[in-house]
This record gives C-alpha cells, sequence and structure tokens, in this order.
C-alpha cells in the first residue's frame, strides 16, 4: 500500500503567518522611512544667486520637501555678530510639500553697513529625524553709487544725427550707457588713458518736441546703486523734406502680388490695400526687427576712417524725407525715410562701406534682399534692395569689398542701393558718418584726448 507523506498543517500555517508578517514588516518600513522616518533633506533653491545688495534686493526662494513635508523654514542675514530675521514659519497640520517665497532684504532698514554679509536660507522637514538643510549665500552690501567722470562732452548734434561720449565710472558697474530720454544706447568698455572707461555711441530722434532731447550718461553697479549725469549739448538746426508720391497704377500692379504671396493677412485684398498693409504694418514689423538685431554689437571698433558712399552714384532720396503717398488724388499712407537711396547703373557693384561683420543676409520684407554689416560698439551699415549678395552670414569683410548688387527688390520703382547708418539700434543720417571732416571732428580728435586704446 503507498503511503503518502502530508506536510504538517502547523507548520504550513506558521510559513503563512511569519510571511504575512515579513510583508507587513517590510510595508511599514517602507511606509515608516517614505514618512516620519525619511532621511532626506529638504531642498532650497534661491534666483538670483546675487553678490551685492544695495538699497533693496528682492530674492525668489523655493523651499521644498517630498516625503515628510516641511517643517520650519527661516530666513536671516548675518554681518559680524549681528543676526537679522528677515522671514521664519514654521507648519504643523496639514503637510506642506513646497513653499515659494518672494522675499526683499532692506540693508538699511536693517541697520546693517558697507561690507559683507551672509544671507541664510534654513529648513527643516517633519520626519521624526529632523533633516535639515542649510544654504548660505555670501554677499557684500554697498550703498555707494558709483561716480561718472565725463572725458568728452558733447558740444553740437544735429536731430537725426549721432554723438559719442567717453567716460570713467569710480568702481567696477554692470550696466553703463547713455539715455536719450527713454531711448537706452549701451556703453563697451575701453582703455582711456592707461585707466578703464566706457565709450557710446547715442543718437538724436529726427524729431525732438520743446523739453525732450535729455541726454544723460548712466552707470548701475552691481548692488544696483545707479547715477546719472546730464551731457550738455547744441542742438543744431536742421530741415527735413517732404515729398508727395504718386502711386502709380504700374507700381502697384508691378509689385503689390509679390507681398501679397503667402501671407494669409493679405488673401483677397485688392493692390491698394496690399500697399497699405505693406507701408504700415510690414514697415513696422521690419525695422523694428531692424533696430532688435542692431541692439547687439562687437564690443571692439572694428571700422577705420570716414565710410564710403557707393560710387558714381546720384542721391534718389534723402534721410529723414517724409513722403506722404497718393492714390487717385488722395491720401493712402506716410513714411519717414530712414536712409539714402542711390543710384548709379543696373546691378552696380556694392561695397561693404567700413570693415565689420555680416549679422543678416537675406530678404527682409520693403527692404528686399538685405545685407547688414556690425562695425562694432553699437555702429551698423545696412543695404537694401539688392539683386544679388555675394557674402554670407558671420563673415569678415573688409572695407571696399564687394557685398553684392544693386536691384530693385522689396518695395523699390527702380534699381537703386538703399543704404542706413543705425547706432545703438536706431537709424541716424548717414551723410555724418561719409563725412571724414564729422568723424575727425566727432569721433577721432575726442578718441585722441583721451588716448583710448
Amino acid at each position: 500500500m503507498l503511503k503518502v507523506n502530508l506536510p504538517n498543517p502547523w507548520k504550513v500555517r506558521n510559513l503563512y503567518v511569519g510571511a504575512v508578517i515579513l510583508i507587513f514588516i517590510f510595508i511599514a518600513a517602507g511606509v515608516f522611512f517614505y514618512t516620519v522616518g525619511e532621511l532626506e533633506k529638504p531642498s532650497i533653491s534661491i534666483s538670483p544667486h546675487i553678490t551685492h545688495i544695495g538699497q533693496k534686493a528682492t530674492l525668489t526662494v523655493n523651499f521644498a520637501d517630498g516625503m515628510s513635508g516641511l517643517g520650519e523654514v527661516k530666513i536671516f542675514i548675518t554681518q559680524g555678530k549681528e543676526k537679522k530675521n528677515i522671514f521664519a514659519e514654521s507648519y504643523r497640520g496639514e503637510k506642506i510639500k513646497k513653499k515659494g517665497i518672494l522675499i526683499s532684504i532692506e540693508p538699511r532698514a536693517l541697520k546693517l553697513s558697507d561690507g559683507p554679509a551672509t544671507v541664510s536660507f534654513y529648513a527643516r522637514d517633519r520626519s521624526i529625524w529632523k533633516n535639515e538643510q542649510t544654504f548660505h549665500l555670501l554677499v557684500t552690501v554697498d550703498f555707494t553709487p558709483p561716480q561718472i567722470s565725463l572725458l568728452t562732452p558733447v558740444t553740437h548734434i544735429s536731430p537725426g544725427g549721432a554723438g559719442m561720449v567717453i567716460f570713467r565710472t569710480s568702481k567696477p558697474v554692470q550696466c553703463a550707457g547713455v539715455n536719450v530720454d527713454e531711448e537706452y544706447f549701451p556703453a563697451y568698455p575701453i582703455r582711456a588713458g592707461n585707466q578703464s572707461g566706457y565709450i557710446c555711441y547715442f543718437a538724436l530722434p529726427i524729431e525732438v518736441p520743446s523739453g525732450k532731447g535729455v541726454i544723460k550718461v548712466m552707470a548701475q553697479d552691481q548692488a544696483g546703486n545707479e547715477t546719472t549725469l546730464n551731457v550738455p549739448y547744441k542742438k543744431l538746426k536742421k530741415k527735413f523734406r517732404s515729398d508727395k508720391m504718386p502711386l502709380s497704377e504700374q507700381f502697384l500692379t508691378h509689385k503689390m502680388p509679390e507681398f501679397a504671396q503667402g501671407n494669409p493677412t493679405l488673401k483677397d485684398k485688392n493692390l491698394l490695400d496690399v500697399f497699405i498693409y505693406v507701408n504700415s504694418e510690414m514697415r513696422k514689423e521690419n525695422d523694428n526687427y531692424i533696430r532688435s538685431l542692431c541692439r547687439q554689437s562687437e564690443p571692439h571698433k572694428l571700422w577705420e576712417g570716414a565710410f564710403l558712399r557707393m560710387k558714381n552714384a546720384s542721391p534718389m532720396a534723402q534721410f529723414g524725407d517724409h513722403r506722404t503717398y497718393i492714390y487717385q488724388g488722395k491720401e493712402v499712407g506716410t513714411s519717414t525715410h530712414q536712409g539714402v537711396d542711390l543710384a548709379s547703373v543696373a546691378n552696380a557693384p556694392i561695397e561693404a562701406a567700413n570693415h565689420g561683420r555680416v549679422v543678416f543676409v537675406g530678404n527682409l520684407g520693403i527692404y528686399g534682399n538685405t545685407v547688414i554689416l556690425d562695425h562694432g560698439q553699437g555702429i551698423f551699415s545696412l543695404y537694401a534692395h539688392l539683386a544679388d549678395i555675394t557674402v554670407k552670414n558671420g563673415q569678415s569683410v573688409k572695407k571696399g569689398e564687394t557685398i553684392g548688387k544693386s536691384g530693385q527688390t522689396g518695395l523699390a520703382g527702380g534699381d537703386h542701393l538703399h543704404f542706413s547708418i543705425l547706432v545703438g539700434g536706431q537709424f541716424v543720417d548717414p551723410k555724418e558718418w561719409w563725412d571724414p571732416h564729422w568723424i575727425m571732428d566727432n569721433i577721432v580728435k575726442k578718441m585722441g584726448e583721451v588716448k583710448t586704446d
């Protein structure tokens, strides 16, 4: 007879019980170490990571603990033996996993003085271990604004013209330049008389209303302390032309379809409506793009001497010309010409007006095929309506080097070059930059007086 050995039921039960207890222990341990028994420290992030504090500093601080939650957070500043509390909170009840705080540190209100200090950020979680995290930010308290020494006062500036100043600051600064009313022109570091200094080119608008046209040099240090200094100058009188330009059916029929193609905004629009859009909205978009592009410049001077004017070319339109467009006896739009139009023969070679670097190559709306060169320290030249372009973006070019051929692309009624000069993102009169006497009197002599490198 076959004998079968059956497992002891007590042993089987004990194994099941042991397994259940073991699983329970693992679960309990997991819960414990995920909540009140967790070992992970809270996290602290700060933005921005400042190094200096002036009259006031604003910081965004984020405390976080994704396990047991935050139990306490504190922010304080220490200078010498003095400790000043800035923020403190404790958390009970509902679990707080994240806490964002916007704080303002005002050293004078905290009775701090110029010199080093430490801003400390502390966080503790709600685990039984009370895990802690502390972050220290070493800063310098600085209430002293920089002083500005103007080395080259501006004397004469024309509306639509450019100016230049060289100045020094009494301490290192993070931002320096010139404000013409609300328009800011950045300065670039140079060596001036064996000392550190700044050079800044700026522009006066074509139209300067009464009470406007205030020019101020400004400098801001790392702590945010800012100083401004008025620049004395004499505004020269200058008149700009006004023209009435009739729009022919031939011009509209020849030019407007190419603007309407691929532009959903102009779908089903008649030729006149297309022109009105191109002359207003597209012109504004193009000019804004150019100004934005020309606000980022090489910090070093790349150009040398007077800028070249297109050879054997007659002027067709001047800088600052105010145009009124007439169609069938009615005014349909206006514009202000932001350059000089020059014409000689069809497909004439176009040369770089000065040494520089190509920062734009391509079609640019009303300007057609366009090249823009950066000449350093905020000076740019623009060549528009080209039939052909022979340079590439990023390429360095020499003064007089051929960059393309004249044409009638964009909003051009005939073969010509539209030439512009921009200073700090603002269009200025190119005739100043073509004039060797203007260059000598307004730039070269002033740079020589302070022995710039």
